[in-house]
């Protein structure tokens, strides 16, 4: 099936803020009010904050929310003091952003457009590249590491979620009581190529196409794309989820990389 996997995701994750999926839920005036006093975290994966050290100072720095719509990180971030642009497929998801740089006097800019494609910026345009967990949702990611690359100034960083590729080696849980786990498919993961007979229906039910890339591709990319990384940590989902996979392995991945200068 010939399936256009921007376009696709563009309506499905419009789909989820109708939903009111988490990801898609705008922060609250209280939490602005206080990452403009300084007291502020954001998360790239889904419990863990990022480290305050693993930022630069944020008073006047550029910085490019990449695929990180939803109201909820660049807000944050613009109220800490930076300037932030925010790039993403969704428009919906560009319009929680919107709605909370309204409701609160930030400023924002906002861009519709896709990850791997940042011909709408500049070489060398942000000083810091914020890349919460999305890259799943695009089949090829080593695209969205080399513009990650080129649109940041030497010296700059990416911090970058990712989805470990172990959890797409697992389909649903078969048995509840169980919470048995069992291995279905190979990495690179496609929903294209592995749904078979579901994917019609899953089409269907509005919900994102996702991908599971390689390590090698994950980390292997931001070092093929010339980024030194420095740091890392791993994640898990929360116990509410009731992911069975979290009781044996994080299934997310933090880095923060350098663009050498």
């Amino acid at each position: 099936m010939d399936v256009d996997v921007r376009r696709y995701n563009r309506g499905a994750w419009d789909a989820e803020v109708e939903r009111g999926n988490p990801w898609t839920v705008p922060v609250s005036p209280e939490i602005i009010r206080r990452a403009r006093e300084g007291d502020w975290q954001v998360v790239l994966t889904p419990l863990k904050p990022v480290p305050r050290d693993w930022f630069p100072p944020l008073g006047g720095l550029s910085v490019l929310g990449l695929a990180a719509s939803g109201g909820q990180q660049a807000p944050i971030l613009a109220a800490a003091g930076a300037c932030v642009t925010v790039l993403d497929n969704s428009p919906s998801q560009l319009a929680q952003d919107r709605a909370v740089a309204e409701r609160d006097g930030l400023e924002l800019t906002l861009v519709e457009g896709d990850m791997a494609d940042l011909r709408a910026f500049e070489s060398e345009s942000f000083d810091l590249v914020f890349h919460p967990c999305s890259n799943c949702f695009v089949p090829d990611i080593l695209p969205v590491w080399r513009e990650a690359f080129r649109v940041l100034r030497p010296g700059g960083v990416l911090l970058a979620g990712f989805v470990n590729p172990v959890a797409f080696l697992f389909d649903d849980v078969l048995d509840p009581e169980r919470r048995e786990l069992v291995v279905r498919h190979r990495i690179p993961y496609s929903d294209l190529a592995n749904l078979g007979p579901r994917l019609a229906p899953y089409l269907g039910s509005n919900k994102p196409l996702t991908f599971g890339h390689t390590l090698r591709d994950q980390i292997g990319g931001q070092l093929d794309a010339g980024f030194v990384i420095e740091r890392m940590f791993e994640d898990t989902r929360a116990a509410s989820d009731c992911d069975p996979l979290s009781e044996y392995i994080p299934a997310f991945v933090a880095t923060r990389a350098v663009r050498p200068r």
